[in-house]
């Protein structure tokens, strides 16, 4: 290629490259485009669109915050109900609040999920209007996280159609007034401040500073009537003119500005449809870091108490009414009426800072020199234990504030999203289960070892010693992430009321105070992993127990003999695990040896009968009863417990399968009930039992290392199908990787663990 060729094949390629560029960004240039989100619109289209759509547009800040926080989290599911009764303790999904799109993502569980729900749901019915709320956790909670991520959600909803929010525009031709005025020098552009501004020296436009919706415009005698004749739809409109959450329509005065212009515009025309005229609705948008409907102060900051006013602009508004009754002053709080109000840790200024807001707070007034501002705002708050000393001695606040714990995660699947929000592809790291164990022994450390309500609702506690812990902390974090295990008994189920699941759960609310702190935690995790992270191995539970165990300190802090029982849980499942998955049994021979032993059973033993279920020529024998018997109730059966067994299935096979099923309704015997309960019966045995050839065979520890091997090739042919299944079938079925599954194996046969709880 000559080199005038390459020249023009780099300007070819400049110029696709710089129209891809400028493609980008006009394609950037349409998204930012959001004018028409933003216009203003004026009244009358207004009232028209709330006639269409007043659940959207009649919203005060507390409605909206409900609305935002149910657009990211859908409806949650009650899958800890056990009697048919719900007591609320709803699943919740809050990857799209806290998480996507957060820089710092925030790992909720279910115990939290439900109390911010529960809150939100009280902002509808419009209960929460005259308190603060603060969310008390211990330092390390993710309190600021949990607040910065709520924040940022709100922002980004204020721009979304759904999360439209308006508030009162002014726009005045100022040819109408009837006074003459001097209008020389007015403003020409709008500031972006909320300031009055100039339209070809012919408008004035004033955004109300405190973002009063529109509808408080008109005067309150006539707001009932208007809401009557303007809402269509009948039970919608019942809804608004009685419920309580849209009280505030009826009861909210506007802003003393937007009282002031409208007094004064009533004197200028006299005529109140003319000052309707010059109302529009604005979009409401909140931006956290200018101040706009979001304000959030740190305990450093410093305290503002001057009232916000503009001279030029009250110069301004001055000569064009030729009065000085629409006075342009306004506290911060402005800011945020109709907006959320935040205070990131009671300490320092923030002290000062909430004890002003008791009156606010109280009575929603607020005063500005000599004016009074109506403030109606979220009020929020993050407050660690110790710092609560700082205004609880203030006994007319205590009934103003509503406190909500944000302890620490006691959900271990949201304590291992916590590390796998930290550290790349950690589950790979580990043999299945044990990266959860890891969290469990966090969340121990949490948790208070004594509950009165267990020990009363389960009474003898030895009975589940495999499945739990002396302490029923593993019991507790199941029913606190709204699992009810499937060991518990029939018995302890059916006692396990509404009263005793409500109990359980408000014991909740004095645990993940104290303990590993979630810093801590991540701190811990990452010295776990730097310790193995060379090891060709994955992480197993017995690299865990020595982890904490070698640290004193660490130790000291989880409750006695919680990893031992841990381990033996973990066991417990890896054996059912191995059980499960080398499990074979041929349907067919199953079958085969139920039909036997139902017709046999017809029959005395010595006799030999054709069975017409099989075709089989059957002699019938002792043995044939016992074998079969043994194998569904154990070897270890005494002979009193299989006659009875052989006589129970005797009278239920004449008097209900034969006579009632069979002959009456016509069923086929493999689809009695008797028959499939036998079913049922004889695999489970099966399965106990699966691994009983293998405990004391050396080949089948040394078959499974040379798994994948060609080693392998050389073991007997029953040996290998036995191990190609256990490693097969626990890859398909539990998620390991076949190293992970040869070592489980390896693990459970070094241990013996099937000693611990039998073959």
């Amino acid at each position: 290629m000559s080199d005038e060729q390459k020249k023009d094949t780099q300007k070819s390629d400049l110029h696709e490259k710089a129209a891809k560029l400028e493609k980008t960004l006009n394609n950037l240039s349409e998204e930012l485009k959001i004018n028409d989100l933003y216009d203003k619109i004026n009244f009358d289209d207004f009232l028209f669109m709330t006639s269409k759509a007043p659940g959207l547009v009649f919203r005060d800040i507390f409605m909206y915050f409900h609305d935002m926080i149910n657009h990211y989290v859908p409806e949650g599911r009650d899958d800890y109900k056990v009697t048919g009764d719900s007591v609320g303790f709803v699943n919740y999904n809050f990857h799209k609040l806290f998480v996507d799109a957060c820089d710092d993502p925030f790992f909720a569980d279910r115990l939290f999920a439900n109390r911010l729900m529960n809150l939100v749901k009280s902002f509808n019915t419009g209960v929460q209007t005259n308190k603060i709320i603060l969310f008390e956790g211990p330092p390390g909670s993710g309190k600021s996280t949990f607040l910065n991520n709520l924040l940022h959600k709100l922002e980004i909803y204020s721009n979304m159609p759904e999360g439209v929010m308006y508030k009162t525009y002014w726009r005045i031709n100022t040819a109408s007034l009837r006074r003459k005025n001097k209008i020389s020098g007015l403003l020409h552009t709008h500031n972006g401040n909320g300031h009055p501004e100039s339209d070809g020296n012919s408008f004035i436009e004033i955004s109300c500073p405190s973002n009063d919706h529109p509808i408080l415009q008109i005067p309150k005698k006539y707001r009932r009537k208007l809401i009557e004749e303007l809402i269509e739809d009948a039970e919608l409109r019942d809804k608004i003119l009685n419920s309580k959450e849209y009280y505030w329509i009826f009861k909210e005065n506007p802003c003393h500005i937007c009282s002031s212009v409208f007094q004064t515009l009533m004197d200028e025309y006299g005529d109140p449809m003319a000052v309707l005229k010059t109302i529009y609705a604005k979009r409401v948008t909140y931006n956290r870091q200018f101040g706009k409907g979001i304000s959030v102060f740190n305990p450093g900051d410093e305290l503002y108490v001057k009232p916000i006013s503009d001279i030029t602009v009250q110069k301004l508004i001055n000569n064009v009414f030729q009065n000085e009754d629409i006075r342009y002053i306004f506290s911060n709080l402005a800011y945020t009426n109709n907006g959320v109000y935040a205070l990131m840790d009671i300490k320092e200024n923030n002290i000062k800072r909430l004890t002003d807001l008791h009156g606010i707070i109280s009575d929603g007034i607020h005063k500005v020199e000599h004016v009074e501002e109506s403030i109606k705002s979220i009020f929020l708050g993050l407050v660690n234990p110790e710092d609560k000393k700082n205004y609880e001695n203030i006994k007319s606040f205590q009934d103003r504030i509503l406190h909500v714990n944000i302890p620490y995660i006691l959900d271990y699947d949201a304590e291992v999203n916590v590390y796998k929000n930290k550290f790349d592809d950690i589950e790979s790291l580990f043999l299945p289960g044990v990266l959860q164990n890891f969290a469990k022994i966090i969340i121990s450390t949490r948790m208070r070892t004594e509950s009165a309500v267990i020990k009363n609702w389960l009474g003898d506690t030895e009975k589940y010693r495999k499945y739990n812990d002396v302490n029923f902390l593993l019991l507790k974090m199941q029913l606190y992430k709204g699992v009810v295990p499937e060991w518990l008994s029939e018995e302890d189920l059916k006692s396990f009321t509404k009263d005793v699941r409500k109990a359980v759960l408000a014991g909740s609310e004095a645990e993940g105070v104290s303990g590993i702190s979630g810093r801590n935690s991540i701190n811990i995790f990452n010295r776990l992993i730097s310790k193995f992270e060379e090891s060709a191995n994955l992480i197993t539970m017995m690299d865990i127990k020595n982890f904490f165990t070698e640290d004193e300190n660490l130790l000291s802090m989880i409750p006695p003999g919680f990893i031992e029982s841990l381990e033996d849980f973990y066991d417990y499942e890896v054996l059912q695990q191995i059980k499960e998955s080398i499990y074979y049994f041929s349907k067919k021979q199953i079958d085969k040896e139920i039909l036997n032993y139902l017709f046999a059973l017809n029959y005395d033993p010595g006799t030999t009968e054709t069975n017409f279920y099989t075709g089989e020529k059957l002699e019938i024998t002792e043995d044939l009863y016992k074998n079969f018997e043994a194998t569904v109730l154990g070897v270890d059966s005494g002979e009193e417990k299989r006659l009875e067994f052989r006589r129970d299935n005797q009278k239920e096979f004449i008097t209900s399968t034969l006579a009632g099923e069979i002959k009456l309704k016509g069923i086929q015997i493999e689809r009695t009930k008797q028959f499939l309960k036998l079913i049922e019966k004889y695999t489970r045995s099966i399965k106990e039992n699966a691994l009983a050839p293998y405990t004391e065979n050396e080949n089948f520890r040394r078959a499974i290392m040379d798994f994948g091997d060609t080693a392998f090739k050389n073991y007997p042919e029953k040996l290998k199908n036995d191990v190609t299944r256990l490693i097969n079938n626990l890859m398909k079925s539990y998620n390991y990787t076949q190293t992970g599954a040869m070592q489980v194996a390896v693990y459970a046969i070094d241990k013996k663990i099937w000693e611990k709880f039998g073959r």
